[in-house]
């Protein structure tokens, strides 16, 4: 788990760094560093920490 991944809490907006297409995503969970997030072009996702290093958004 990279260490931007530990710090993903429920709420928090990201954007996937290989997937733009997919927009700004809404964490819904991040258990162990498994982090579900809500994409509004692709839906639920889930996404191992470990392997992708999701993006925060501060200005949505």
């Amino acid at each position: 788990m990279t260490d931007m991944t530990s710090l993903l809490e429920p709420g928090m907006l990201v954007r996937h760094p290989d997937r733009p297409d997919w927009g700004t995503g809404q964490v819904q969970s991040n258990i162990g560093g498994t982090v579900t997030v809500n994409f509004p072009e692709e839906g639920k996702v889930v996404i191992d920490g470990k392997r992708i290093g999701l993006i925060p958004v501060f200005d949505a």
